[in-house]
Formats: structure tokens, C-alpha cells, sequence
């Protein structure tokens, strides 16, 4: 059966090149109607998506990183068009999750398979305002983390995730400030006074150090509500603790330093001072108020039937 396509690519993302591009577009081509854009400006992806949505594409297939599907997938959320997604980034947390391979031209072959065998799924994504996010949302730290990344996007293709280390310690060391909490949350009609970092997950893991996951909660999946993971305190011990605990597959248990929601339908952070947060690893600014709730259904999505979940 042939689909009507449209490829979306962020040439500037860490694994793609030219010659993928025509390699990834002659592949889809054998077989489909293929158009192909590049994307140059934030939120470029999304407005191509929503356009091939208004024109009833079949499906579109997103080459970049973490930041590119995000914006794809709130083009296309709520539309019966269908999204596949090839890992063009330094991490490619969501792609992996769903046990494609980090490799574009493998994933290539793994999703076109896919789409040949009609295995798409209708997929949960977690909304904050306007804008979707289809693995989790960071407040406080993580974004912070997030955004000292962004001031030096010119290294991230050449680096990676060294760069990503490199901010984490500058940020908990330097320019984050633990000693006084920086939101409150309000989950489901129950109050958190004091808030530090919050992680909300639409599906595990967090995110990969190299090959290793590393798993925040095992509650968190596609099919199911949002889970929820904040620290109340942010101690170096703590986040030893933390880190040792997430890369193990089970995931953390709450303590009296991390409470852990699941099963949660809308979270609200609120603070008089502002506060950083991310999506699905796109720095988004700072904000007084946030609101985020769990979105069913919302998405259709290439989701292969031998991968691991």
C-alpha cells in the first residue's frame, strides 16, 4: 500500500547528515509518495506537521532529535495522521524507548517494516499549556541543566552527551540554588509544599547515559496516567542515591527526600518567583505557573510489535 509521506528533517541535529537524508528519503521512496522539509527555526517541525495533518497525509516521519519529535508530535497530536520516528540526535531518548535502534538507517528498516504490518498504536501524551510532550516534562534542575546545554548548541554535535555532564555539575556546583525549595505542587487535590525538582513522566526511562537507561519509575508507560517523581531536598548524597538507584532497571522507591505519584491526571506547579521547565528535553524558559495533564489517545504512533517495553 502506498502512503503519503511527509519527512521532516532538522539538519542541524547531531546525526544527520546529507547523505542520510537522501539515503532515509530513496529508502521511503521505493516504496511511498515522499515530500521532504528541513526545518531552520523553532517550531518549524510543527507547523509543517500540522500542515500535512490539514492535508490528510497518511503519516510523517521525523529524522532529528528529542526536540524535533516533540515539536512533530504536537503538529500532529489529536489527528488521525500517523508519526514514525527515525533518531537524528545526540540521545534519542524516545526512539529508544520504544526499542528502535539508535541507528537512523536500522530504524529505518525497522519502521517502514512496521508501518508495511499496520502496527500503530494510539498513544497517552502529557500536555503543558499549549504544547505536548510525549516522554516527560523537568522542572527546576533538569531544565536548568537543559538550558545551560542550549547556550553552547554549537558544541552538542561535536560533544554530546559529555556537554550534558559537564552542565549538570556546573549547574548543581555553580548556578542552581539548593538550599531553598523553588515551586509547590498541587497533584490530584493533594499539596507538596516544597518542591526542588520534578520530574513528570509520560514513559520510562528518563533518559540514557551512553547505553545504560536510566529509570526514574517503572510505573511510567505509554498506556497509563502520568507519574510524577519530585525531590524535596537536594543533597549530593541524595542524588548518589538517586543516580545508583535509576540505573538499576527498578527503578527509585519514594524516601522522605522523593516523593513519586502515579497514576495522575493533572499536576499544577506554582511559585512567586519563576522557575525553569522542559519538555521532552527543549528548554522552554521560566514560568510562575504550570500546569500539565495527561492526554489519552492522543497521538498515533509507529510503534513496532517486537520492541521490548
Amino acid at each position: 500500500m502506498t502512503l503519503q509521506i511527509l519527512l521532516i528533517v532538522n539538519s542541524f541535529a547531531s546525526s544527520v547528515t546529507p547523505r542520510n537524508t537522501v539515503l532515509v528519503h530513496q529508502y521511503l521512496a521505493r516504496r511511498h509518495d515522499v515530500q521532504v522539509v528541513e526545518t531552520n527555526e523553532r517550531g518549524h517541525a510543527t507547523r509543517f506537521a500540522k500542515d500535512a495533518a490539514t492535508r490528510g497525509l497518511d503519516a510523517v516521519v521525523a529524522f532529528g532529535g528529542d526536540g524535533t519529535l516533540n515539536e512533530v508530535a504536537t503538529g500532529l497530536a489529536g489527528s488521525s495522521t500517523i508519526l514514525a520516528m527515525l533518531p537524528g540526535g545526540s540521545t534519542n531518548v524516545f526512539v529508544r524507548s520504544l526499542g528502535l535502534s539508535n541507528d537512523p538507517m536500522v530504524a529505518l528498516a525497522q519502521i517502514t517494516t512496521a508501518l508495511d504490518k499496520g502496527e500503530i498504536a494510539s498513544v497517552s501524551l502529557g500536555k503543558s499549556n499549549d504544547r505536548y510532550f510525549c516522554f516527560h516534562a523537568g522542572i527546576g534542575y533538569d531544565a536548568a541543566v537543559v538550558e545551560q546545554v542550549e547556550r553552547r548548541a554549537s558544541f552538542k554535535r561535536l560533544v554530546g552527551q559529555p556537554l550534558f555532564a559537564y552542565a549538570a555539575l556546573r549547574t548543581w556546583f555553580v548556578s542552581y540554588d539548593r538550599k531553598f525549595p523553588h515551586f509547590t505542587i498541587d497533584i490530584d487535590g493533594r499539596h507538596i509544599p516544597n518542591g526542588f525538582f520534578s520530574v513528570v513522566l509520560n514513559s520510562n526511562p528518563y533518559t540514557y547515559i551512553g547505553k545504560r537507561s536510566v529509570n526514574l519509575s517503572t510505573s511510567a508507560a505509554l498506556e497509563k496516567k502520568l507519574v510524577v517523581v519530585t525531590f524535596r531536598k537536594m543533597s549530593s548524597l541524595l542524588m548518589l542515591r538517586t543516580l545508583y538507584g535509576a540505573l538499576r532497571k527498578d527503578g527509585l522507591s519514594p524516601s522522605s527526600g522523593v516523593d513519586i505519584q502515579t497514576d495522575v491526571e493533572s499536576v499544577t506547579f506554582n511559585f512567586p518567583a519563576p522557575f525553569p521547565y522542559q519538555l521532552d528535553g527543549d528548554y522552554l524558559g521560566e514560568t510562575t505557573n504550570l500546569e500539565i495533564r495527561h492526554c489519552p489517545d492522543a497521538l498515533r504512533l509507529v510503534r513496532p510489535a517486537f520492541a521490548d517495553y
